[in-house]
């Protein structure tokens, strides 16, 4: 109870986190294009456009995530197995049982979604249940059920839009310093100094922050799932397979790359230098050898 109390707390706090370094990240963008063109109307466009973010990110970023992803919600008649497992693995972890969808992506992947475990979803690919045997299906869904007993799905889902929208911001303020725009004489050398700084550290504080996230609860989620199943070497063989599945994921994002059990990048030929340099998930050879090791006891 005090270890659930406390991953609560902790997630919460990350969560808070989250929100005002993304918030000052949006205003600090808006007061450069304020600058910039001359106008304090865009700072106070700014503010106001970081607390309606703020709102869509806590109540609508697992619909927003699922629709990026391209998700469809499945019935008990759709998919009767698939349904049985979600069913039977929240019902082990005590938990409501958590909304189901598939999406037509061939790569094998799946990801857990939602604010807390009322609010809830599990996403998995067409791939991954033509691909992966029904102990390894079972495997991946309990790794992502503990994405949800784990209380770390809030903090990832509302990174989805708030580093989506730095983005955004970002590039449009590229834009603006590549293509001109504004009066010229209201560009100050701090504020021109300035827009550069923010066009190279919004991106970059997106994927740190989205690192932050990622790279120790995929771990975690290894280890609490295979504990629900109690057969850990079944998940570390769908993480095998998935390592050897170089399938590239035709709507793979940024935004939604953390939410994945495995980097959704991958089988794709050629990745940006910031996108190779701050994977957010951990070697899936780490992970196996972790599950092999709880599996020797």
């Amino acid at each position: 109870m005090h270890n659930a109390v406390a991953q609560r707390a902790a997630n919460l706090t990350k969560t808070l986190l989250l929100f005002v370094g993304f918030s000052v990240l949006l205003i600090a963008v808006g007061y450069v294009l304020a600058n910039v063109y001359g106008s304090n109307a865009i700072l106070f466009a700014a503010v106001g456009i970081t607390l309606v973010m703020t709102g869509v990110s806590y109540f609508f970023s697992d619909k927003i995530a699922l629709r990026a992803s391209g998700a469809k919600p499945v019935s008990q008649s759709e998919a009767p197995e698939l349904y049985a497992m979600v069913q039977r693995l929240s019902s082990a972890a005590q938990i409501p049982m958590p909304r189901l969808y598939v999406t037509e992506e061939r790569q094998i992947n799946a990801f857990a979604t939602g604010r807390n475990p009322k609010h809830a979803a599990v996403a998995v690919t067409r791939g991954m249940v033509e691909k992966l045997t029904s102990a390894e299906v079972e495997a991946v869904l309990a790794h992502e059920i503990s994405h949800i007993t784990n209380r770390d799905i809030l903090v990832s889902s509302v990174a989805v839009v708030l580093a989506g929208a730095v983005a955004t911001g970002a590039q449009f303020l590229g834009n603006s310093m590549l293509f001109g725009g504004g009066d010229d004489d209201n560009r100050s050398p701090a504020s021109m100094i300035l827009s550069v700084f923010l066009i190279i550290l919004a991106p970059i504080g997106a994927t740190i922050m989205q690192l932050a996230i990622s790279r120790r609860r995929e771990a975690l989620a290894d280890v609490s799932g295979s504990m629900l199943t109690g057969k850990p070497l079944d998940l570390a063989s769908a993480l095998q397979k998935i390592g050897s599945d170089a399938t590239p994921m035709l709507r793979a994002n940024d935004a939604t790359a953390h939410l994945w059990i495995s980097n959704p990048f991958r089988g794709k030929q050629a990745l940006g230098f910031l996108h190779k340099l701050f994977m957010t998930h951990p070697p899936l050879e780490e992970r196996v050898a972790a599950l092999e090791q709880i599996a020797r006891g």
